[in-house]
């Protein structure tokens, strides 16, 4: 019987140390899942972006009358040098113009080593479905300099409609390869044949994912897509679990299977730190379980020597037990203390990232738009030449730039591009900018600067930003006002700028500052506002080492100030 208890014991501590470890590994497992699925979705936001980033590029060259006059028999020279100016400036591998056979007639890189010009492209898919009228698209070897890229190709028509040729341009993608390797990352992109086009591990690059058929082997051949390669098969497994096997190592697995052109992104990672936490969480657990044992069995010792001996030795320990006891509580106290702070922490990191996350969805769905704009204002200025529309477009595509990339690096803190900038200049851009909005809606503006310069060291972009954020906040709380107005001032106190704007609106109610720029909370009804206007003003603010603050106007209205510290006379030199 007595050893019957320990074996007990022992069981039932061994039952309940797997039990922790199994329940331990469950959840961190999710949570590195969890992680992996975000690495995923990022890195498939990446690809789609480099691969649509040139995708109108085709569409504007097809349409430049340089192209089509060498199409139709012009100067081969002039188009050369202006291929090569295009594809250097974009930082394009290759742009050629080959004629209804195939053959290149002109090249960006004409007159190298490696120029394209008299090669025949023919066999190539993307030539044959720019030619039936598609863009054509296609990954493949080059069949003339033996490095890999990304083609996209479009016909050339002239006045009547008939094609005349097929302009195409090359793109190199090696750099997201090398970003994964740089990272550290376990990833395959893969094409529609389940072929590793790019993998951060370089002999999983060019093998085949599952075997493939006679018809696809044939159809690869034909194009010459993968020159000089066997295409293997990569020695790989996976299961329903989200578990996979790859060349004998055991790994994490997720997918994304809706890429363009029918890819697949594979993202791969360990369990490792998954397993070192669980067996941490174990050995706490079963530390615990220890210690609450050996202190039960000390009790009950104490208990049956107190009904033993009633002595002076025992009430001293009694008393030092207490005393424990008191400490234990106050670091009890202590600890819950923390963990509300840490919690507090996290639900602000939380939106945080999810700020980040709507950060890089907005940059990612502006992106190619602002691309396009800029490559037809490029196709306006060259055919139309210089004008001010023109020039006043590409400002407005230059800010529009400038906005994506502060929402897309809103969380990086630095000091990137400051200069010195007249505060009144940048108030002049933010109103010039609002121009059309206060006009329509008949806002009265009133400023008051003063004579002398407002220099800061900062950010003009950055801080014009703000400035337009505090003007639509205002222009909109005094929309329904019969007489809105805007008060604008700034000035300079000891060792501090200041930029304050003041409307007749409705004010700030019974809110504070601090609930105003917490993210995605607005004062607006739904479908006016996301709520950030105010988070990013007083980050940017704060990255200035200024500060903003609100409040509730003497008569009415609300009141936001912006202080910025002076210039060092170091920084102003």
């Amino acid at each position: 019987m007595r050893i019957f208890v320990p074996l007990l014991l022992i069981g039932v501590m061994a039952i309940g140390a797997f039990g922790a470890y199994w329940g331990a590994y469950v959840y961190f497992r999710a949570e590195v899942m969890d992680r992996a699925a975000a690495r995923l979705s990022l890195y498939r936001s990446t690809v789609v972006s480099e691969l649509e980033r040139f995708s109108h590029l085709t569409f504007v060259l097809a349409n430049d009358s340089f192209v089509i006059a060498t199409a139709r028999g012009g100067n081969r020279q002039v188009l050369n040098e202006r291929l090569a100016g295009f594809a250097d400036r974009a930082g394009i591998d290759a742009i050629y113009l080959m004629d209804l056979s195939g053959v290149t007639q002109s090249a960006s890189n004409a007159g190298t080593t490696r120029s394209f010009v008299g090669q025949d492209y023919s066999f190539r898919p993307y030539f044959q479905q720019a030619l039936n009228g598609r863009q054509g698209q296609f990954y493949g070897i080059g069949a003339t300099t033996g490095i890999p890229g990304y083609f996209y190709a479009e016909a050339v028509n002239g006045p009547n409609g008939a094609a005349l040729g097929v302009i195409a341009i090359k793109i190199d993608l090696s750099k997201l390869q090398t970003s994964w390797q740089e990272a550290g990352e376990k990833v395959i992109l893969a094409n529609a044949d389940g072929i590793s086009l790019l993998a951060s591990e370089p002999n999983w690059r060019y093998r085949a994912m599952s075997d493939l058929s006679p018809a696809q082997v044939t159809r690869i051949a034909d194009a010459r897509q993968f020159s000089g390669q066997d295409l293997p098969r990569l020695d790989w497994m996976t299961d329903a679990t989200g578990t996979a096997q790859v060349e004998g190592e055991d790994l994490l697995h997720l997918s994304s299977l809706d890429l363009p052109n029918d890819w697949a992104l594979h993202y791969f990672t360990t369990d490792d730190v998954a397993v070192t936490r669980s067996w941490l969480a174990t050995a706490i657990m079963v530390f615990l379980a220890g210690s609450a044992f050996i202190i039960f069995q000390i009790q009950r010792n104490q208990r049956i020597g107190r009904a033993l001996q009633r002595s002076e030795a025992e009430e001293a320990q009694l008393r030092l037990a207490n005393e424990r006891l008191a400490i234990e509580i106050e670091d009890r106290r202590a600890a819950e203390l923390k963990l509300q702070r840490t919690q507090t922490e996290l639900e602000r990191a939380s939106r945080l990232a999810a700020l980040g996350q709507l950060s890089a969805s907005v940059t990612h769905e502006l992106g190619q738009p602002i691309t396009a704009m800029r490559n037809h204002l490029t196709v306006a200025e060259m055919q139309g030449g210089p004008s001010k529309i023109v020039d006043k477009m590409k400002d407005l595509v230059d800010r529009m730039e400038g906005i994506t990339r502060q929402l897309k690096f809103f969380a990086r803190k630095g000091r990137d591009n400051f200069e010195d900038f007249d505060l009144r200049d940048a108030h002049a851009a933010a109103l010039e900018l609002l121009a059309p909005n206060l006009k329509q809606q008949g806002v009265k503006v009133t400023e008051h600067f003063g004579e002398d310069p407002l220099v800061i060291h900062g950010n003009r972009l950055r801080i014009e930003q703000v400035m337009t954020n505090l003007l639509r906040n205002a222009l909109d709380a005094t929309e329904a006002i019969d007489a809105p107005k805007i008060t604008v001032e700034a000035g300079t106190d000891e060792n501090t700028i200041w930029y304050q704007i003041a409307d007749n609106g409705h004010g700030l109610d019974d809110q504070n500052f601090d609930d105003l720029k917490e993210p995605f909370r607005s004062t607006r009804e739904s479908g006016k506002g996301m709520g950030l206007g105010l988070t990013i003003s007083a980050g940017i603010v704060e990255d200035h080492n200024g500060h903003l603050k609100a409040s509730n106007g003497t008569e009415g209205g609300a009141v936001f100030k912006a202080t910025f510290p002076a210039p060092t006379a170091e920084e102003v030199r």
